[in-house]
């Protein structure tokens, strides 16, 4: 019985290792380390599916030290001590490199438990995580390491990493026919996922050899088992948040075509909820006083979209998306609030003006009593000239008109009625 396919396949160098040019390829820095045979410890941060494990290994073998090996899903404090109780032994006396995948997984307590012999190099740490270290990895733990940023990995990269998936399934296969364009087409709806790539590969030619007839795996096959694979996404994790960021940035950018794009992202992964609220935030932070029935269209374009659900929200969301890339842009309001709360929090605050308070009557310690409050409605323009700011921050200007045409009618109207 032939070895599994993924065993067969996988890379023994990294010179076999298909993507990430940018740390393994000739000269770079990961690539110099591994080579050089002194290993320090290392993080391996990036999606799913792109080298990180099979870096690690090679690199981990390559040491010439013992290996250990966890999994931060299935690990215990039991296993990080066994591990630990072991380091006494003659097998580890050079020092042990421990590859442990999925780190994120461990809580802070496992963690501080390998800190000690990570600090004193009996343990040489290699982790993998698909999430951001810097928010899931103990601090002691960072300092003490290098992070590795692992990317997703190019169509051509994945193409030529496919070929020899190919080559090991014409070998089991004689005769195997693959038709023109479906290695390409998986290489480019795989999401950048070597790991997904070769898996829907595998399931088209199981495809292709079940039943009678000559093997022969069709275009139609590869796009049966590649539909949405392009897709990668995790409401609780980083890819979540790039999207938001990029259609927010692109929106206030003024690129509707972009925003549309990263709405369809968001929206073919099945997420409704995330993309309404970051555009009511769009609607207030980005456009603001430029246009301010944007709130009002956008809050009832979002409203239609939860009372409708998918795939027919996409209609009112994307209303929403043009008309806030094509609206005029200010920020003003939200740089206002800002300012205000830096002064807050720097303790610049005070009592409230006594005019403004909510109370009619002054207590005995009072040297001047009573509110002395001006109605602004009983003069000319509804304004007159009165302090609402504290003491401390009287004549504070936080709100700076922006240069769009409704906020500039506002401040040639107000600086008539006060006489600028």
């Amino acid at each position: 019985m032939s070895a599994p396919l993924a065993d067969r396949i996988r890379p023994r160098t990294l010179s076999e290792m298909v993507g990430q040019e940018h740390l393994l390829g000739e000269g770079a820095l990961l690539r110099r380390i591994a080579q050089g045979g002194s290993i320090p410890n290392m993080i391996f941060y990036g999606p799913s599916g792109v080298g990180k494990t099979t870096a690690a290994r090679i690199i981990a073998a390559s040491a010439g030290k013992k290996l250990e090996r966890l999994n931060g899903t299935t690990a215990s404090t039991g296993d990080i001590k066994a591990i630990i109780a072991g380091l006494s032994g003659f097998d580890a006396l050079g020092g042990v490199i421990l590859y442990l995948d999925e780190i994120q997984y461990l809580n802070k307590k496992q963690q501080q438990t390998l800190l000690e012999f990570i600090e004193d190099g009996s343990i040489t740490l290699i982790a993998s995580t698909t999430e951001n270290p810097y928010f899931y990895v103990y601090n002691a733990i960072l300092s003490r390491s290098t992070v590795f940023e692992f990317k997703p990995v190019s169509a051509p990269e994945i193409q030529r990493g496919l070929g020899r998936v190919a080559k090991v399934l014409r070998e089991d296969a004689p005769g195997l026919e693959i038709e023109d364009g479906v290695i390409p087409h998986i290489a480019a709806t795989c999401g950048g996922d070597v790991r997904k790539a070769v898996n829907a590969l595998e399931l088209a030619y199981l495809g292709a050899c079940a039943g009678e007839g000559p093997r022969r795996i069709t275009l139609a096959d590869a796009q049966a088992v590649s539909q949405r694979s392009a897709m990668r996404y995790d409401r609780e994790g980083d890819e979540h948040y790039d999207l938001l960021s990029a259609l927010q940035k692109s929106i206030r950018g003024s690129d509707p075509d972009a925003g549309l794009h990263y709405l369809g992202r968001l929206l073919e992964a099945g997420d409704l909820l995330a993309p309404c609220r970051r555009l009511l935030v769009i609607a207030a932070e980005d456009i603001g006083l430029a246009y301010p029935m944007a709130m009002a269209i956008v809050k009832a374009c979002v409203d239609a979209a939860r009372e409708l659900g998918l795939p027919e929200a996409r209609i009112p969301l994307a209303q929403a998306v043009v008309l806030l890339a094509t609206a005029p842009k200010s920020n003003s309001a939200y740089l206002g609030i800002d300012a205000a709360i830096a002064d807050i929090r720097q303790g610049k605050a005070g009592p409230i003006p006594r005019c403004l308070q909510n109370r009619h009557c002054d207590g005995a310690d009072a040297a001047v009593k009573g509110q002395f409050y001006q109605y602004p409605h009983d003069f000319p323009g509804h304004w007159l000239p009165q302090q609402y700011l504290p003491d401390l921050l009287a004549g504070a200007v936080y709100y700076q008109y922006g240069s769009n045409k409704t906020e500039q009618a506002a401040r040639a109207y107000w600086e008539a009625i006060k006489g600028k």
